[in-house]
């Protein structure tokens, strides 16, 4: 029977021997966050053009860790988000005291309206906390010069979009930081791992810090890291935490798998283009949006976004898809609209001024597109979205 899985795991024969290699090392080498950590902190900051990077165990701890610093550095206040994300960048916010502030999402790129975004923003507002949905570029010039202009941070969630160019450049390098997420299925793999990238010393070494529990001794920057020793001549310098935080490092064995994946991400990368390039090029436009803007993206997703909001037709196509072995989620990045979320309930009821994101929650798919798909499979699974 046909199967097209919505995943495929990224780890290969080679970086398994990678680790093998590693550990069979004649003296046991530090397991813990160390110098194969610091290495691919290193690589990965040479390949984005990024001058401080942080690797941490996950891309929602990267998320949760930027939150955190931003709140230290210039105070909790409201932060933009879509409801169009993954739910750790809005858990991430209201883990560090900040206020949660939706605006609509665009069906060009799947990022912010950008009149509604004008519209959102307050002298409280700190951030816009963008999403990349699966490896769609969300940046546009509109959007720089909106933060620009109200002196306003921005925060990129890569998480689902490394490789990902806007203008020639890849996404992650135009706001005061990007987090990365290295999940089994992601471009690239450290099976579990994130990346926090930014070009601000203050934040990185904030970030630093809260990585390991907000020890301040983590600390590279000896005047920073003084000047809060100075100030609290009470404590033990190797036991001064800057602010409540948890343990988010990772470990070496996963920095030697991003060591070994990370010189391939860039062929593989090109392989997913030319996936989606030819389903999306084949995609029933009378059926479905294929008004995507498709410059410089890198999906690790086919997006699959019915024009007609008719529920008997979702229906029927889902039941077709899973009759045929195709495996999919409908909604798009964390399953469509986070404001329907239980814990929402009480507070968001009213979803008329967010008719973007509610189309996309009932009536949207992704499917899954991964170096090494056969093309035929590509070209079955069109057969069966545009038949009627």
């Amino acid at each position: 029977m046909f199967y097209l899985p919505l995943m495929n795991d990224n780890i290969d024969k080679s970086d398994v021997k990678s680790v093998i290699d590693f550990l069979s090392q004649d003296s046991i080498p530090k397991l813990t966050n160390g110098p194969k950590v610091v290495e691919f902190e290193k690589a990965w900051g040479y390949w984005l053009g990024t001058q401080y990077n942080l690797f941490v165990n996950s891309g929602a701890s990267a998320n949760e860790l930027t939150m955190l610093a931003l709140a230290h550095i210039i105070g909790e206040g409201e932060i933009i988000v879509p409801p169009l994300t993954w739910i750790s960048d809005i858990s991430s916010v209201l883990f560090a005291g900040h206020k949660l502030v939706f605006v609509d999402v665009n069906l060009t790129n799947l990022s912010f309206d950008i009149d509604k975004l004008k519209a959102a923003i307050t002298p409280n507002t700190k951030a816009v906390f963008l999403t990349h949905v699966l490896g769609i570029n969300g940046i546009t010039e509109d959007l720089l010069e909106i933060c620009e202009k109200n002196n306003i941070l921005l925060i990129e969630d890569v998480c689902e979009s490394h490789g990902t160019t806007f203008q020639g450049c890849k996404v992650g390098n135009f706001g005061f930081a990007s987090n990365f997420s290295f999940y089994f299925a992601h471009h690239m793999s450290t099976i579990e791992g994130g990346m926090i990238s930014t070009n601000n010393l203050e934040f990185y070494q904030v970030c630093r810090a809260l990585r390991s529990h907000g020890m301040v001794r983590e600390m590279t920057s000896l005047d920073m890291k003084n000047s809060i020793i100075e100030a609290n001549p009470d404590l033990n310098p190797d036991f001064i935490f800057l602010r409540p935080a948890h343990n988010f490092r990772s470990t070496e064995i996963n920095a030697v798998i991003g060591l070994s994946q990370l010189p391939k991400l860039n062929d593989k990368n090109q392989e997913r283009i030319d996936n989606f390039d030819l389903f999306i090029s084949n995609l029933n436009p009378e059926k479905y949006h294929i008004s995507i803007n498709t410059e410089g993206n890198c999906n690790y997703a086919f997006i699959v976004i019915l024009k007609e909001p008719n529920f008997e037709k979702r229906n029927a196509l889902e039941n077709k898809l899973s009759e045929n072995g195709i495996e999919f989620r409908r909604g798009l990045s964390g399953g469509g609209n986070q404001m329907r979320q239980p814990f929402f309930k009480s507070v968001y009821q009213d979803f008329s001024d967010f008719p973007v994101v509610e189309h996309i929650h009932n009536f949207s798919w992704y499917i899954g597109n991964y170096p090494g798909l056969e093309q035929d499979k590509i070209n079955f699974l069109l057969e069966v979205l545009n038949c009627d």
